[in-house]
């Protein structure tokens, strides 16, 4: 969208997430949700209520909106009225949703070994084989340059993860080889510019989306015959779950994948089925009648 076809309530809006140094994928979501409500609406958000954020709260509920878009929205509408607005008490009304804590789905290592093979292409089997090799989420494994790739000291480097941190993740041997192997082919079809995204999109000034890339995950679940309810989060969670059932430490998955509190990465141990075929049932130990 040109300058001139921007509004200046939203130009205002942009400008006051650059102020507190929002990433890009939080300000799209923010101006996706403003939108939305706009939509519902029906004129000019500016002049809203707070009964009228009260019935957009109630239509995404009754609409079987999930937890997280929920609170997603009521976070984006909250910093609208709130700082471009400076109308905080139009939205003090919307609350966030509690978020069920699900098991996360995983695959066994042959499912992701299948999924792998079956991806269309070298490009997105290596693209697919870093989210689970490194344990990257997708908009982080689409953004990955050629020099972030350090082969030498066996790192990925991930600049600006979620929450705006740059992290070390692991770089194996046979990750190694399959990134080699699609680079020689990328290099030789011309798309691989110097310093340029390790997985470009159709045109290679700009890199795969993150859209794609979720594309492909489908497209190699249905052809390996996996069905499980996974999707491309979930090479994530097959990462941090291996890794624990191999009896890696907690804490370095933690430092690995990134995560903040190591409460987040404890939620794997609910998953780690070796260690559930350790422990005996009671019921093993009853005496014989």
């Amino acid at each position: 969208m040109s300058k001139q076809a921007i509004s200046p309530l939203r130009r205002r809006m942009i400008e006051d997430m650059d102020i507190r140094g929002f990433a890009a994928q939080t300000q799209r979501g923010y101006l996706r949700a403003v939108r939305d409500f706009t939509a519902f609406l029906g004129r000019s958000p500016d002049g809203a209520e707070a009964e009228d954020l009260r019935r957009y709260q109630l239509h995404l509920r009754s609409n079987g909106s999930s937890a997280t878009s929920i609170n997603a929205a009521v976070s984006a509408l909250r910093f609208f009225f709130g700082l471009t607005l400076d109308r905080g008490d139009a939205a003090t009304g919307m609350t966030t949703v509690r978020e069920p804590r699900k098991v996360p789905v995983v695959l066994s290592p042959e499912e992701v070994a299948r999924l792998l093979d079956a991806a269309p292409g070298l490009k997105y089997r290596a693209a697919l084989s870093v989210s689970y090799g490194a344990g990257l989420r997708a908009s982080e494994v689409v953004s990955l340059k050629l020099t972030d790739i350090d082969s030498g000291r066996m790192v990925i480097r991930v600049e600006q993860g979620k929450g705006r941190q740059d992290r070390y993740a692991m770089l194996s041997d046979n990750l190694v080889d399959v990134l080699r192997a699609w680079w020689l082919v990328g290099r030789a079809r011309g798309v691989m510019l110097p310093g340029g995204w390790l997985f470009p999109g159709q045109d290679p000034v700009n890199p795969l989306t993150a859209r794609q890339l979720n594309r492909a995950f489908h497209s190699a679940r249905e052809a390996a015959g996996i069905d499980k309810p996974a999707n491309l989060h979930t090479l994530r969670h097959c990462f941090a779950t291996h890794l624990l059932e191999r009896k890696v430490d907690i804490r370095l998955i933690q430092v690995l994948l990134g995560h903040k509190k190591l409460d987040t990465t404890a939620r794997y141990s609910r998953v780690d089925s070796r260690t559930l075929r350790a422990v005996k049932s009671p019921l093993e130990h009853l005496p014989t009648p």
